[in-house]
């Protein structure tokens, strides 16, 4: 081999490795922002924005109501159509031409009502798996909830209550990084169990306000005895008066346990 041909062969071997070595230093990054609302970012650069309610949400941080602060946005996951968890959907929907992924029938209502674009409401359900941009796998699993969908008709300036589908969880597989469950909101269900065995999440990202959800103590039994994460993020409480569980009570319910919990403020960021 010419010294120049085995030169080159070594800088493109360097460079290969250095791409590999940089992608697998990355990590990902997780940032609540109230209710169940958050912003994942993969290790391969991708954004996932789940149940967006900002722009109303009283937790929402004031610079995160402003939805250009979020940055460009690849993915939008809703678990249920209630407002609370749909909220600024279809903003960021047509601002990033980003596909909004929940269940069946609230794509098909949205579509339908003009909510979004055909195009950017597709259509999946429970089980379901799809690769909405590289390195990202999402899975649709049960809730234990209800999912209506509240549309003001513009004809008649009065609220309208649409099908919004069966609620959902979703498995997020990541390339590089952890498999993140966001139980949307739900109430104990048996098949929990199942959910840890067979999908093995790292990181749950579980309700515990209780009222509609699971509070501390359901949450703390889910966790301990079935889906058994190394990491949990609370979340969907706090955010209105009857949300009233509190992530110590969280933390007390589960007593001596392996799985760190990580109870952040809206804001703040975690990196796994």
């Amino acid at each position: 081999m010419k010294p120049i041909v085995r030169f080159a062969a070594v800088l493109v071997s360097l460079l290969v490795a250095g791409s590999a070595f940089a992608q697998a230093a990355r990590k990902t990054e997780v940032l609540w922002l109230g209710q169940a609302a958050f912003r994942i970012t993969t290790p391969g650069g991708k954004v996932i924005m789940i149940d967006p309610f900002l722009t109303a949400n009283p937790k929402t941080p004031a610079k995160w109501k402003n939805l250009d602060e979020l940055g460009h946005i690849d993915v939008i996951l809703v678990t249920h159509g209630h407002g609370d968890h749909f909220g600024d959907s279809a903003a960021l929907a047509k601002k990033h031409n980003a596909k909004v992924w929940g269940p069946g029938g609230l794509g098909s209502t949205i579509a339908a009502l003009g909510v979004v674009p055909g195009e950017l409401a597709p259509r999946m359900n429970k089980s379901g798996t799809v690769v909405p941009v590289e390195g990202v796998k999402v899975t649709q699993t049960h809730a234990e909830h209800s999912s209506e969908f509240v549309w003001k008709n513009p004809g008649t300036n009065k609220d309208e209550i649409h099908v919004g589908g069966e609620p959902v969880g979703f498995i997020i597989e990541l390339e590089g990084g952890p498999k993140i469950y966001h139980m949307g909101d739900t109430g104990l269900f048996g098949d929990m169990k199942l959910i840890g065995e067979y999908y093995k999440p790292d990181v749950v990202l579980i309700p515990i306000g209780g009222h509609f959800t699971m509070d501390p103590r359901d949450a703390a039994y889910a966790i301990s005895n079935w889906l058994k994460p190394k990491h949990a993020v609370p979340m969907h409480y706090g955010t209105f008066p009857v949300l009233k569980g509190t992530p110590e009570e969280f933390i007390k319910a589960l007593g001596s346990t392996s799985t760190q919990v990580h109870a952040i403020q809206p804001g703040d960021k975690l990196e796994f």
